[in-house]
């Protein structure tokens, strides 16, 4: 870090970050704007730049051109497609209008050409960072927001994710071990790596630990390794989670499934911040941020002795309980967009600018929104995951879903044509309905599909998902 980083804090004009990989162009902009008042925080390749504007919000980005690890113009056209308001100059030793014109169109702001004029260069900033007072508290206020509810690969914006991500961002920047609650499929591990790149420790490593998928003398070799001779099959000496971790964060998974004889060495670990691998008597030390995650009540395991209280203490310094979907559905028209987007690029098919064309049909959002999501977020992307594969159309049918899911809807294919039990749901007697009239369009038109599509007037592949939805054997009645 240098000087002028470090003295990002008194700084009052505005935060600036500079990504570019030449160290030289670096230190100069970052003296040059520090002199002049600005927080600068600095980026040496566009991987670390796209971190740090996922951490938080900036005033002004200087963005190179020319990076080895991908194009400012790519960085440009990626950030543009979350964030359309923050300023950004595209910094280049090529200068050409054609290269100008492409990055204004992709959003850039200013175009900059080395070497820079120093003057001409802060005016232009001082411009763009020096609106009017209640514009840059609106633009604050928005990006604030906006930072609320878009960590990595965490999506909501309902009023209790605003509250938990709130939580996360308080939390994030202390040394306190943390207690991730929730059910099975909520996403613990998301909550677990947000508060880890946004903390202090980001750049150091983060290691994950599956206790309830590790043997328990296995898993003490996995936390604390060993050293060569340690038991029969310790040919080599090998570094532990704890040891990997120093400096950064280690995440606990499945806590409560941790037996009682590794629980006391963990609350060492803790406690004294040291451990003694496997077969060695050298003690250990190391600087750990703790995070662990259970579905499970361990207050309840602490009163039946399966957990210890102590230990229990130590990791629920601070709580953060994860809402199930079902409490939270006002977010799952966003999850299924952001899985769509995610699972269509996985399979090369139905993206628009690089972006999910999928919609479902306005049945299938409402059975979405009807369901219970025991699974919960996991539950609904393997749901979408499904839909994208089995797509044929951009407007996607709810054929799609599983059985279970139609079934829990009311809406599973009904096998006969026999009359609806007297407990029927609303969907039962509504798809009924449809059933008969169908049957009956069906009959009239001597079983053609085409003219019962066009006497319904409804497109003939609408009539056909329907048909099938509906469980109508269109060959046994034709044959008729």
């Amino acid at each position: 870090m240098t000087a002028s980083e470090t003295s990002k804090s008194v700084a009052s004009k505005g935060r600036i970050l500079v990504i570019d990989d030449e160290f030289e162009i670096r230190e100069s902009l970052s003296d040059l704007l520090s002199l002049e008042g600005y927080a600068v925080e600095l980026a040496q390749n566009a991987a670390e730049g796209e971190r740090k504007l996922l951490q938080k919000p900036y005033d002004l980005v200087l963005l190179d051109l020319m990076m080895p690890d991908k194009s400012g113009m790519e960085v440009l056209r990626d950030l543009r497609e979350t964030d359309s308001e923050t300023p950004v100059f595209m910094v280049t030793a090529y200068g050409s209008v054609d290269v100008a014109v492409q990055a204004i169109k992709l959003g850039a702001t200013h175009f900059v050409t080395k070497p820079w004029d120093n003057a001409k260069l802060l005016r232009e900033i001082e411009r763009i960072t020096s609106g009017p007072l209640l514009q840059s508290e609106n633009q604050q206020l928005k990006r604030a927001l906006k930072q609320r509810y878009n960590f990595p690969n965490i999506v909501g914006k309902s009023e209790r994710m605003l509250r938990l991500l709130d939580l996360v961002e308080q939390v994030s920047s202390s040394r306190s071990t943390i207690l991730i609650t929730g059910e099975t499929g909520t996403g613990k591990e998301l909550i677990a790596k947000a508060i880890h790149t946004t903390s202090p420790r980001a750049e150091q490593a983060f290691v994950p630990v599956n206790s309830g998928s590790l043997p328990s003398d296995l898993l003490e070799s996995t936390l604390f390794g060993h050293v060569r001779g340690a038991f029969t099959s310790a040919i080599h000496s090998k570094k532990g989670s704890f040891e990997i971790a120093n400096n950064g964060t280690i995440f606990f998974d499945e806590i409560g499934t941790v037996n009682a004889e590794t629980q006391a060495k963990l609350l060492r670990v803790i406690q004294e911040k040291e451990f003694v691998p496997l077969g060695s008597n050298e003690t250990i030390k190391v600087d750990v941020r703790i995070l662990a995650a259970t579905n499970a009540d361990l207050r309840k395991m602490v009163e039946e002795g399966r957990f210890r209280e102590d230990l229990y203490y130590r990791l629920n310094v601070i709580n953060i309980n994860l809402p199930p979907l079902r409490d939270r559905k006002e977010d799952i028209p966003l999850l299924v967009d952001f899985f769509f987007t995610k699972y269509c690029r996985e399979n090369g098919k139905f993206l628009d600018n690089h972006k999910s064309a999928l919609k479902f049909q306005p049945e299938a959002v409402q059975a979405l929104m009807e369901h219970t999501w025991p699974g919960n977020v996991r539950e609904l992307e393997n749901v979408v995951e499904r839909a994208v594969v089995l797509a044929t159309e951009q407007s996607v049918p709810i054929d799609v879903f599983p059985d279970y899911l139609l079934a829990a809807s009311g809406r599973l294919r009904r096998t006969d044509g026999g009359p609806l039990p007297a407990d029927a749901s609303l969907f039962e007697i509504v798809a009924d309905f449809e059933r008969r009239v169908i049957i009956e369009n069906l009959e009239k038109w001597s079983w053609s599909q085409t003219e019962t599509a066009d006497s319904l007037r409804v497109p003939l592949s609408t009539l056909n998902q329907k048909i099938k939805r509906l469980n109508i054997d269109i060959k046994k009645k034709s044959e008729r």
